[in-house]
């Protein structure tokens, strides 16, 4: 199959996307339909080219996106099971206080939880303070980019963890939402976000105590 390449001979965008959306079809085969995988693959793409800064990897993260969404998609349809609990944490921008909830929890849990996080207005890259204090713990986020919300994501949990996003947040039947008052890291230097870490890990101990009694 001939490529569509641009002035500079890389390959187009549409092309890797085209190409992106063809492999998705093919997992979710039998699932979800070929051209619901395509919407969700370019609708990935254009909600992460909004606010991303770097542009380079926007494709690869479009479909690592897409691909979340799907899942939860075929999740939230009974499709795919869920052999643990899934938790969400959304925040306003994605890039601090949600970012650490969900590594943290990543940390702590393991595979005994798994774990998505969102923004109602994602920024374009996580807080640089946010990345130092959890490196200082031993966690890293390096493949993590900030997400926008969406209501695939919202449908497969089973428990939603707000922090500072109002009203964004559908609400659906069935689900535990709480709310978490915590600060804004972008307002502190990294004494303040290490403070804000670590109220964010005391919080994500309690939740994991509630969820999985056995492991804790």
């Amino acid at each position: 199959m001939s490529e569509s390449r641009g002035q500079d001979g890389l390959i187009s965008p549409d092309a890797v996307l085209i190409r992106a959306s063809e492999r998705l079809a093919h997992q979710f085969a039998g699932m979800v339909s070929e051209e619901t995988v395509e919407r969700v693959v370019f609708e990935s793409y254009a909600s992460l080219g909004r606010t991303a800064s770097v542009k380079t990897h926007l494709p690869s993260l479009a479909e690592k996106f897409a691909r979340d969404r799907l899942t939860a998609l075929a999740q939230s349809k009974g499709l795919i099971a869920k052999g643990v609990p899934e938790v969400l944490y959304v925040c306003v921008q994605n890039s601090g206080r949600s970012q650490m909830a969900a590594a943290i929890t990543r940390h702590l849990a393991g595979d005994t939880v798994h774990v998505r996080s969102a923004g109602s207005q994602p920024a374009g890259g996580l807080l640089p303070e946010v990345v130092t204090v959890l490196e200082e713990a031993g966690i890293s986020v390096g493949d993590e980019f900030p997400k926008p919300l969406t209501d695939d994501v919202v449908r497969a949990a089973d428990a939603v963890i707000t922090m500072g996003c109002g009203d964004a947040c559908p609400i659906y039947p069935g689900k535990r939402y709480l709310d978490w008052e915590l600060a804004d890291p972008a307002e502190f230097d990294l004494d303040g976000v290490r403070a804000v870490r670590d109220e964010i890990r005391a919080n994500v101990e309690s939740l994991l105590a509630e969820l999985t009694p056995v492991a804790h």
